[in-house]
């Protein structure tokens, strides 16, 4: 599972750039961490938020403070989040990097269970949230509804050139790095969401490789 793809490195980086600080794992140990629905929603809701108390988080998926306390301490430990500054007193938490590539070590059978497990639980989270944005607002209004798309496509390509598509995938709205700052945004823009998977298809026959010549 990949927030933003890089290259593919079987250690665990955790690098400042222009753009923010960057975690790159396949730890099992730190994917583990994340592997609860909660924890990606909270998670999620710090990201949106850039800073949120406990109180705040639970608020907005519907658990108690108390049991939204314990997940966050979990994710603190694993070095997700951090306390930002105290304001008054609250005390909120905010997310300690910017992007997080989570994809396993392929040598690593428990590293690709729970990447995989990770995987599963930012799909349902995303497909829940598009699903309640067209139960409310269907497809938008005149002005935003050619920027709402649903498509699928069933293609037959080489493990190269998927992974090339992955990498297109991942860098399509690199243009729009640096807009968490208002004052980078142009006049009447919204946040938008990309939801995007990309997978072979393991159920079906692989085309037969082509025999030797001699």
């Amino acid at each position: 599972m990949t927030e933003q793809q890089g290259d593919l490195d079987l250690e665990t980086s955790d690098v400042e750039t222009e753009h923010g600080r960057e975690l790159r794992t396949g730890d099992p140990a730190l994917l583990r961490a994340l592997a609860h629905p909660l924890r990606v929603e909270i998670l999620s809701v710090i990201d949106e938020l850039e800073e949120a108390t406990a109180t705040q988080i639970a608020e907005r998926v519907g658990e108690s403070p108390s049991n939204c306390s314990f997940h966050l301490r979990t994710l603190a430990k694993a070095g997700f989040i951090e306390r930002a500054a105290a304001q008054g007193t609250s005390k909120p938490w905010r997310a300690v990097h910017h992007s997080r590539d989570l994809r396993p070590n392929p040598h690593d059978q428990d590293s690709i269970r729970t990447s995989a497990a990770i995987g599963a639980l930012y799909v349902q989270h995303e497909a829940n949230r598009m699903v309640d944005f067209l139960t409310v607002h269907g497809l938008g209004d005149e002005q935003w509804l050619p920027g709402t798309t649903i498509n699928t496509s069933t293609f037959w390509a080489t493990s190269d050139e998927l992974a090339e598509v992955a990498t297109e995938i991942a860098h399509l709205v690199d243009r729009f790095r640096g807009r968490k700052d208002p004052a980078h945004r142009p006049p009447g823009s919204r946040k938008a969401h990309l939801f995007a998977t990309l997978n072979p298809d393991f159920d079906a026959p692989a085309t037969p490789e082509e025999p030797d010549a001699g």
